[in-house]
């Protein structure tokens, strides 16, 4: 079985994709059912579908797109709180934005991620970085061809930090250069980044 991207314990998925080799026999809808009859209501398959030899959810996956909430409000959110980080007190979106613009393209991400090991890369090519408010609170949106180990929580606590200016943007840069993760601000909590969607077929030319 192979998973289009593999979270941090505490990190949520709303558009997951699995793929594996069934047993011949067990149709779609019949594995749908037996997959939501144990699992469900907490992790349910939304659609299952037979696809052609050789694709594989991990990688055949072209891009993928993450969604961090955070809750700047005074109390959290009994209803919301296990999806977000609380973290009471207004952040500059203008600081947040500038920092982020820096982010996009691509970098070697050392300076945010776990050292992967060995000789495996650090570079990655981030398609997208967004910082919006929704409510009273603001969500980052990142989409790369794939990401490292604990990047997203890294960059949404990097923005945290200057939006609340204990970093200035302008050092961005320089922390990218560093490859150094000490460089960079601390890691978000998991509980406020989910997976939204993985997309498949052809990368956009760059």
């Amino acid at each position: 079985m192979s998973v289009a991207g593999r979270t941090d314990a505490g990190v949520h998925a709303r558009g997951q994709v699995a793929s594996l080799v069934a047993a011949t026999g067990v149709g779609p809808q019949q594995l749908a059912d037996a997959i939501n009859g144990i699992l469900g209501p907490e992790v349910v398959a939304c659609d299952v579908s037979l696809m052609s030899d050789g694709f594989d959810a991990r990688f055949s996956a072209s891009a993928r797109e993450y969604r961090y909430r955070i809750d700047t409000g005074p109390t959290p959110d009994p209803f919301s709180a296990r999806f977000e980080w609380h973290r009471p007190g207004e952040l500059s979106i203008g600081r947040m934005r500038s920092a982020a613009h820096v982010l996009v393209g691509e970098h070697d991400f050392a300076s945010f991620c776990r050292r992967p090991g060995g000789d495996r890369t650090t570079r990655r090519r981030l398609e997208r970085l967004t910082v919006g408010r929704a409510g009273d609170g603001i969500v980052v949106g990142a989409r790369a061809d794939s990401f490292l180990h604990q990047m997203v929580r890294s960059i949404v606590g990097t923005l945290v930090a200057v939006g609340e200016g204990r970093i200035e943007p302008d050092v961005m840069p320089a922390i990218l250069r560093g490859r150094d993760r000490a460089l960079a601000g601390p890691i978000a909590p998991p509980h406020g980044l989910t997976l939204e969607r993985v997309i498949y077929g052809r990368p956009r030319p760059r």
